[in-house]
């Protein structure tokens, strides 16, 4: 990536929402038009009228934005223009003058928001009860098109772009070796983040493998060849992609083919906004009923907030068109990484990777296994996120790679 003189200014940024906005919202979900449902159906065809009623008033009734806004603006947040977009992100720095640089990278229907829980036990170990050398400078960038760092204004801005920003994101902060860790696209953007600049990443760490499961029914001579353990988890990983495949794309299918059509509902309706990613949320994680279970109802709507008031839902979605009309270096298929690599699982992940397929992509250094969480690992379980992350990359210092 090249950059012009005098195109690198770091620019501070302040989150201020004005109260028109905050009018507008409200009068929007006091004119909601609801649609019919079946009775009986529970969350079969999608959320239910009598739940999401229930949220909408919760939203528009009890829930704070000014108090949100203020957690948020807590973090010294700037925006900077990488490769002409305009990138927002927070930057904490530790206590700890010798702490290591850490971008992590959110995915969708994410935002920074996921993150709110990691970053003070990330940035100061010591504050709670961890070790002062576990320490790191903590980078959280908006992906071009999304909330604060949207929208984009030309096509192209798939993964392997996003990390070549990210690259020069941390050298403008004077982070010339760092490590990265990312779930979701977040994971897809660490990923090309080590492989094309494996001399700058120290290791990386992922909550979700991509391309690491079992997407075609396994043969019985595959399955002979695997050990007890990774033969029954092989099944499980079919059966997880099969299900998937078959109820659980029509997001994917319709952000990657007709982004600007999904924009115009999801950008005019808060409730439309809101439901397209609270289904993700009851879906993709480690609850049972309703996804309160697993993720706080005011941060699932901080959220959504993100989306909603910078008008990115389609933004946002473009990131799927861009993967499946990639073309270069985007579409060729990926070289293995030789970066350490380390992966977190978490038991209802919607995509369980596999070991045997991930060694032969990734160069994994670390592959833990954990007793509960989904795919929003940074929300659902942030203490068990933030504690592989500290022990992944104190492994990498007692091996001399940090």
């Amino acid at each position: 990536m090249t950059t012009s003189p005098g195109t690198d200014a770091v620019r501070p940024f302040r989150l201020a929402v004005p109260d028109e906005a905050l009018a507008d919202l409200h009068d929007r979900l006091d004119r909601t038009r609801w649609p019919d449902q079946l009775p009986g159906v529970g969350w079969a065809y999608g959320v239910p009228a009598d739940y999401l009623r229930e949220l909408v008033r919760y939203w528009r009734h009890d829930y704070d934005w000014r108090a949100a806004e203020a957690r948020l603006a807590a973090w010294p947040q700037y925006t900077t223009t990488i490769d002409g977009a305009n990138v927002h992100f927070a930057h904490i720095r530790s206590p700890e003058p010798d702490a290591t640089p850490l971008v992590i990278t959110h995915g969708w229907p994410g935002s920074i928001v996921e993150f709110l829980d990691v970053v003070g036990p990330l940035t100061d170990p010591a504050a709670y009860g961890g070790e002062s050398q576990d320490a790191f400078h903590v980078v959280v960038p908006s992906i071009p098109g999304f909330g604060l760092s949207g929208p984009t204004t030309e096509p192209g801005w798939e993964a392997g772009r996003i990390a070549d920003a990210w690259a020069e994101l941390m050298r403008r902060l004077g982070y010339e070796r760092f490590g990265a860790q990312g779930g979701d696209w977040g994971a897809a953007i660490s990923r090309e983040l080590g492989r094309a600049h494996p001399g700058r990443v120290i290791g990386v760490h992922l909550n979700l493998l991509p391309g690491a499961q079992a997407t075609t029914e396994p043969t019985a001579e595959e399955l002979a060849a695997l050990g007890p353990e990774e033969r029954e988890r092989t099944l499980a990983s079919w059966r997880g992609w099969s299900a998937w495949s078959s109820e659980g794309t029509g997001y994917a299918v319709l952000q990657a083919t007709r982004p600007q059509t999904l924009a115009y509902a999801l950008t005019d309706s808060p409730v439309g906004q809101l439901a397209w990613i609270v289904e993700k949320f009851k879906e993709w994680t480690d609850s049972g009923e309703l996804p309160e279970e697993a993720v706080d109802r005011d941060r699932l709507l901080t959220n959504v907030m993100l989306y909603w008031l910078t008008g990115t839902a389609g933004s946002a979605a473009r990131i799927y068109y861009e993967r499946a009309h990639a073309t270069g270096r985007a579409a060729a298929p990926a070289e293995p990484s030789t970066v350490p690599t380390a992966v977190a699982l978490f038991p209802a992940e919607l995509q369980l990777p596999l070991r045997h397929k991930a060694d032969r992509t990734e160069h994994i250094v670390r592959w833990t296994e954990l007793d509960r969480g989904g795919h929003f690992a940074a929300l659902e379980e942030p203490d068990l996120l933030v504690a592989d992350v500290r022990a992944f990359f104190r492994q990498l210092r007692q091996d001399g790679a940090g």
